[in-house]
């Protein structure tokens, strides 16, 4: 049975004439362009920048007290991630949202995740994975309970990375990471729901169970049912906001 996903609306945009702690004051000692990514970026994948969302790089300059140099270098990474798009003569703004690429994407990590855990189940976790993967799943629990879902989230992410990284494949965390990326801000706004987090969590809990115990038919099955979760919050979110996704051409309110 499909699960419920709930899909609550995002933050307002923001307004540039207001100091913004979500813009944190540059350190000097650190490069400025991969600081200024960094913020952005989780702004993006947690949708406090909607789709469609204009960037201006003079704005964003003020916004953290720096010149546009490394604001250029973090829009370029951005637009290297598929995060931000270029429109000639109009200026920057928050790639929406393209069902075509969200499905490819989920379709890779799905190969990726099932090929993750059919090695798994032939080579067996060592102890030491076991225990870091142990460890996770009672951190989930906790974050659940505190209704702390940007841990829970970062917990997610280090579940799955955990299993790549236990194939000792160096690579294969590295793919998964980049790959996955194109599906966090459908993510998010599932994990905004409690129910969806403990739904998340019994099936990481059962996903290790199996692998544990080599049953490589019941691990695939359920990481293969785990992974189509975002396929519920992709249909709600067309439903609820067309307007983030690449067939509306409207913009929103400049940064």
């Amino acid at each position: 049975m499909a699960q419920q996903t709930e899909i609550t609306a995002v933050a307002q945009p923001l307004n540039t004439q207001q100091p913004d702690k979500r813009f944190p004051e540059i350190d000097p000692a650190q490069p400025a362009g991969n600081q200024i990514l960094n913020v952005l970026q989780a702004m993006i994948l947690t949708m406090e920048l909607p789709p469609g969302q204009a960037l201006s790089e003079a704005d964003i300059a003020t916004k953290f007290g720096a010149s546009r140099t490394p604001v250029r270098e973090a829009l370029q990474k951005l637009r290297e991630a598929q995060l931000v798009t270029t429109q000639p003569s109009r200026g920057n703004f928050v790639t929406r949202l393209n069902r075509s690429k969200i499905l490819e994407a989920r379709f890779l990590r799905e190969a990726l995740e099932v090929a993750i855990v059919d090695r798994l189940c032939e080579t067996g976790l060592s102890d030491a994975f076991t225990a870091s993967l142990h460890d996770n799943l009672k951190r989930q629990k906790k974050a659940i309970k505190r209704r702390d879902t940007q841990e829970f989230s970062h917990l997610d992410d280090a579940f799955h990375l955990t299993l790549a990284r236990a194939t000792d494949y160096p690579r294969v965390a590295d793919v998964l990471r980049r790959e996955k990326i194109l599906l966090d801000r459908l993510r998010v706004l599932a994990l905004r729901s409690k129910s969806h987090q403990k739904s998340l969590l019994q099936d990481h809990q059962n996903m290790l169970a199996t692998i544990l115990e080599q049953d490589k038919n019941t691990a695939i099955s359920l990481t293969r049912r785990h992974l189509n979760t975002v396929l519920d919050t992709l249909s709600a979110l067309e439903q609820t906001h067309a307007d983030y996704f690449e067939q509306d051409t409207t913009t929103r309110t400049v940064l």
